[in-house]
């Protein structure tokens, strides 16, 4: 039996000295490029001096992270796995061209930071905290799991050495650091560091198996053919299926129309290029992130064959059918030799921290663009800049453990990471299409449609006995704040009481009468939601 068969490798200290090394070089070469941050313009906006290829490399690694790079092989492994997941990525494309042609256009219209900057110059000023509030819910919810994906990696692949508590805070550590350092603009550079190894360890990855498979990509093929991992297109119209045709073409357009439009995640990055025709380059080139995916989903079909031919011991067998995205950490650290897998494990702790780095550095932005008084003095706005840095990557951290609770509800990680920005990316896609459509409504509307949106998409989402119960106490709340802003202000609300009472009796409906949803229509619904009510209750401006 050869070495990549035999399963007898483990965690060295060579590879932590490969991991260690690539970090300590990526630090300081990240740290080189950055630059001097002596002001939020340098240290939120990179000086408005970013290389557009640099931008669309980070926005490439943020996307695809580490629950890309673990869960996707793991996906096409499984014995129904197949390709279908690759049709969500029709509607990434679709939505790059168009937030490329019609939002960054209105984004460069004057120097901002953030498109909830854009919102409240256009609707008002609660509208700006209204999003920010959103994104930073959204991102709590989300990134929690992407944590707590890489220090299961991290455990797995030093045999339970390192814990996953361990981990977790090792994690967040390395990303609040890098974050402090530089700011974005090492945050962009950092990143394309990161997509270049983490690409580079899935080439590996692929060529090693195919190197070890008797017979070669022939075999691998034949294989994944045999038992349909090929097959591409679904279209079904079953609203709980995520990979289908419909949700690729329609449900995966609108929502990505949010991440990399309103989402400060990804949006942050079209904001540091030189201009608008740069920003533009740069989102939609970004679309060559889908290569990775691909590449992802044929070390899937590769390890599929691979432990046709080599099948896991029994202890490793029981870890991966106890959670089935360990079937990749396993494979590193059992199979290719030492060096190698400090590399490619190096990559999944790039793929992490280049997702968190960038969302402490959106977070602490946009929470000191919303909520700082205006005339705070840059001195002191960069000092509290970075306390929430800090603070947030230990939130996030924590979240981690949140995560570990609500893994217990979904099939798998991919569709929990992915289902999370879907409770707060419609109302804050609303948000932006009732500024951009220039259709004369103040702030009002959406300070009470956006909630009305997060409990809407709640109600489709969790159909469960607490879950009625919760859904009905949110609606009970909304009504209660009403009716107090009614008191208030009789002249301005009473008449529009009639309006929001059929928005709570919609939320009801949607949890009484409609099945559960699939993930990818979360977002149009949740949008549909803030939008109809978001106009509706606003008063109209001049």
């Amino acid at each position: 039996m050869t070495p990549a068969a035999s399963g007898n490798y483990t965690f060295t200290w060579i590879d932590w000295a490969v991991v260690i090394g690539y970090l300590a070089f990526t630090t300081i070469l990240g740290a080189k490029l950055s630059g001097r941050q002596a002001t939020m313009r340098d240290f939120f906006l990179g000086g408005r001096r970013l290389p557009w290829f640099a931008v669309a490399g980070s926005i490439i690694a943020t996307e695809i992270s580490a629950v890309t790079f673990v869960t996707v092989p793991a996906m096409l492994y499984a014995e129904k796995g197949n390709f279908t997941y690759l049709q969500l990525g029709l509607g990434t494309i679709l939505a790059r061209i168009i937030v490329g042609y019609w939002f960054v256009p209105a984004f460069y219209e004057r120097e901002i930071y953030s498109p909830y900057d854009y919102m409240g110059q256009r609707l008002g000023p609660r509208v700006k905290q209204v999003v920010t509030g959103l994104f930073l819910l959204g991102q709590l919810l989300g990134q929690g799991v992407r944590v707590y994906l890489t220090a299961i990696v991290l455990h797995v692949v030093t045999d339970g050495r390192l814990s996953v508590d361990v981990s977790i805070w090792v994690i967040g550590l390395v990303s609040i650091g890098w974050t402090l350092m530089g700011g974005i603009a090492t945050v962009i550079w950092t990143d394309v560091m990161l997509f270049l190894l983490f690409f580079g360890g899935a080439i590996v990855s692929m060529l090693f198996i195919a190197g070890h498979v008797p017979g070669g990509w022939s075999e691998i093929i034949a294989n994944a053919a045999s038992v349909d991992k090929f097959k591409l297109l679904d279209f079904s119209t079953e609203p709980t299926l995520a990979f289908t045709f419909w949700c690729g073409l329609i449900a995966s357009t609108w929502g990505s129309l949010n991440a990399y439009g309103t989402d400060q995640l990804l949006a942050q990055r079209m904001f540091c290029c030189r201009g608008e025709r740069p920003a533009r380059r740069a989102i939609i080139a970004s679309s060559a992130g889908l290569l990775v995916t691909v590449t992802c989903m044929m070390v899937g079909i590769g390890l599929y064959s691979y432990y046709k031919h080599f099948p896991l011991s029994p202890a490793d067998a029981a870890d991966v059918a106890q959670e089935g995205s360990r079937i990749f950490p396993k494979f590193i650290v059992r199979v290719i030799p030492p060096g190698l897998t400090g590399l490619i494990v190096a990559a999944i702790f790039a793929a992490a921290i280049s997702s968190l780095d960038s969302v402490l550095a959106a977070m602490s932005q946009t929470f000191v663009s919303a909520f700082l008084p205006p005339k705070t003095p840059e001195r002191r706005a960069m000092a509290v800049s970075r306390a929430l840095i800090v603070v947030f990557g230990v939130v996030l951290s924590g979240m981690a453990y949140v995560a570990i609770e609500a893994k217990k509800a979904y099939a798998d990680i991919l569709n929990l990471a992915l289902a999370m920005a879907g409770y707060t990316g419609g109302a804050m896609l609303a948000g932006f299409m009732l500024a951009f459509l220039k259709i004369r409504v103040n702030d009002l509307g959406l300070v009470w449609s956006a909630p009305l949106s997060v409990v809407a998409v709640f109600a489709v989402a969790w159909k469960q006995p607490w879950a009625i119960f919760a859904c009905w106490a949110a609606c009970a709340v909304l009504l209660g704040l009403w009716i107090t802003a009614v008191a208030r202000s009789p002249g301005r609300y009473r008449w529009k009481t009639p309006i929001f009472l059929l928005g709570i009796g919609t939320v009801v409906t949607l949890q009484l009468h409609f099945v559960p949803i699939a993930w990818p229509w979360y977002i149009p619904i949740g949008s549909i939601v803030a939008f109809v009510w978001g106009w509706w209750l606003a008063d109209r401006a001049p």
